[in-house]
């Protein structure tokens, strides 16, 4: 937790701080905020992936005897993510 909240002071100090530069209007700042998004974008899926993972195979666990049911509607919520994911960093690529 104390991670989390650290990583949470640390984004927050590197976006207030990064305001004046980003408000440029010039190619540089597009593409660091375009780079940022991506970062962004990458670390929701990753949890969202491990969330996903985490709650299936503790399905699994729990009732053996459903696990390919469980299984089925892991990849297709792992689907929706990555295609959601690959949305929102087409959009951060092509911002520019």
């Amino acid at each position: 937790m104390k991670m989390l909240q650290l990583v949470g002071v640390v984004m927050t100090a590197m976006l207030v701080l990064a305001t004046p530069a980003l408000a440029a209007d010039s190619p540089t700042a597009v593409l660091a905020g375009a780079g940022a998004g991506a970062g962004l974008i990458i670390l929701g899926a990753g949890y969202g992936f491990g969330r996903i993972g985490s709650a299936a195979l503790e399905g699994m666990a729990r009732q053996p005897e459903v696990a390919a049911q469980v299984q089925t509607a892991m990849i297709i919520v792992a689907a929706l993510l990555e295609g959601a994911t690959f949305f929102a960093l087409i959009i951060c690529i092509t911002k520019y």
